[in-house]
């Protein structure tokens, strides 16, 4: 049986997804480290060249600007954090703001008019406000700040590619690597439970943390929210709970938290998770080369990405929380500016699924159109 050049594409991601499998289950912590500093950082800034080259796929040419401010505000707040400038931003603007990057997205993708563009998102903006209430952290704040940025953008985006595309090619291995993408999360949390993976190295422990700018809080979050797990809550000399500079959220006890995110048993399956979202969802990228091309650009702008790429691997060796600084923005950036795609995902999958019931599964849809992540 000879395969076709999409079915040979869709058997080489079905290898990666057990590879990224295998590997994640092993050694969770260090292969998350490894990918994010070094496969993540080249994804940001291919994508990126990628998007530009095809307006974002929004309708307007400069739609891409208000998620680039977006993506600014976050900078400034992040850096505000650092520097501890005490910035007169509460907790839910930067949910705001993500609301109004995510719905804008839709705007920027059906509609032309430039002034019904403006008042959407003025209308938006003005939602939000309702919407998001001072000190109120409910479950669609959690998607927004934690849940959108990461582990949705990964995994759950990169899922609606891949049903996008087997549905547009009408690919029946599209779909089975599909059905793999979401059989390995399973295995993963219900294989070999008591199995513990490799033991975190003091490094993967230091660079995970990153000084407060890595991973580690979202990890806290995931376990409160999606585990249902109460941290051990920090208090100061006198006994009373301490509480997070920018919420009215107590702080947890970092040292007693350590010791659920890194050595037990719900820390480690989580982190099973996370390793193999990321490094499929890198991996699925540049396994697709010859397809989206995203390499086919101008010479000059590929030496620079191949040198901010070099730059950010070594800060990265250098120092794990330089590097997540330094590259802060840009994975922000990308991900915001991804937004009009994932919108053209959803509703392409809504439209194939409609065609497909009204006329069967059939394979003579043109292939040469696809969409990835």
């Amino acid at each position: 049986m000879i395969l076709s050049k999409n079915d040979k594409l869709n058997v080489l991601n079905i290898g990666l997804m057990m590879v990224s499998c295998v590997i994640a289950f092993i050694i969770p912590f260090e292969t998350f480290l490894f990918v994010y500093a070094v496969l993540g950082p080249l994804h940001y800034l291919t994508e990126i060249s990628w998007l530009h080259d095809r307006q974002y796929f929004t309708k307007g040419k400069y739609d891409y600007l208000v998620l680039i401010l977006i993506a600014f505000f976050f900078l400034i707040i992040k850096l505000g954090n650092l520097y501890e400038w005490n910035l007169p931003i509460t907790s839910e603007f930067k949910d705001k703001i993500m609301f109004l990057g995510l719905v804008g997205a839709v705007l920027m993708v059906f509609v032309k008019n430039g002034m019904m563009k403006i008042f959407g998102l003025f209308f938006i903006l003005m939602m939000s406000n309702i919407i998001f209430k001072a000190d109120n952290r409910d479950n669609l704040a959690f998607f927004l700040s934690v849940l959108l940025p990461t582990l949705i953008h990964v995994y759950v985006f990169t899922g609606f590619f891949l049903l996008y595309g087997a549905l547009k090619s009408r690919s029946k291995s599209g779909l089975l690597s599909l059905a793999v993408f979401i059989l390995c999360p399973f295995l993963l949390y219900f294989l070999f439970q008591n199995t513990l993976s490799l033991s975190v190295s003091r490094y993967g422990i230091q660079a995970y943390q990153a000084n407060g700018d890595g991973f580690f809080k979202n990890n806290v979050a995931f376990l409160q929210k999606l585990f249902d797990i109460n941290f051990i809550q920090a208090k100061n000399a006198s006994g009373n709970l301490l509480y997070y500079q920018d919420t009215l959220k107590p702080a947890i006890d970092t040292e007693k938290a350590m010791g659920i995110i890194f050595h037990s048993k719900s820390g480690i399956l989580l982190m099973r998770f996370i390793a193999f979202a990321y490094t499929y969802h890198y991996l699925n990228w540049f396994s697709k080369t010859e397809v989206i091309k995203w390499h086919q650009i101008p010479k000059i702008r590929f030496i620079a990405v191949i040198v901010i790429w070099i730059i950010s691997i070594s800060l990265y060796s250098y120092n794990y929380s330089v590097g997540m600084r330094w590259l802060y923005f840009l994975s922000f950036c990308h991900v915001l500016l991804e937004f009009p795609l994932n919108m053209i995902s959803i509703t392409g999958i809504g439209k194939e699924l409609w065609i497909i019931f009204r006329n069967g599964f059939s394979n003579s849809i043109n292939t040469n159109q696809k969409l990835s992540s």
